[in-house]
């Protein structure tokens, strides 16, 4: 959380859509995605961003938290 912090107060963004790939290849949001996105958001939310998604890249296409409703 703190390197994605830096980043945010670097590029003073009010906002920020988080994605990155799945290492198991496997189109589905993992309990670790979702254990690792809440203290980002407890994170950002200190500084005032606010997470609007969070995606998980997999080999057969991705899957967005937020439609998924874990945000």
């Amino acid at each position: 959380p703190r390197e994605v912090v830096k980043i945010v107060l670097e590029h003073n963004a009010a906002a920020v859509i988080l994605v990155h790939n799945q290492p198991s290849g496997i189109q589905e949001v993992s309990q670790a995605d979702r254990a690792l996105t809440t203290p980002l958001r407890k994170a950002l939310n200190m500084v005032g961003t606010q997470i609007l998604d969070h995606v998980v890249v997999a080999h057969e296409g991705c899957k967005s938290m937020a439609e998924r409703g874990h945000l």
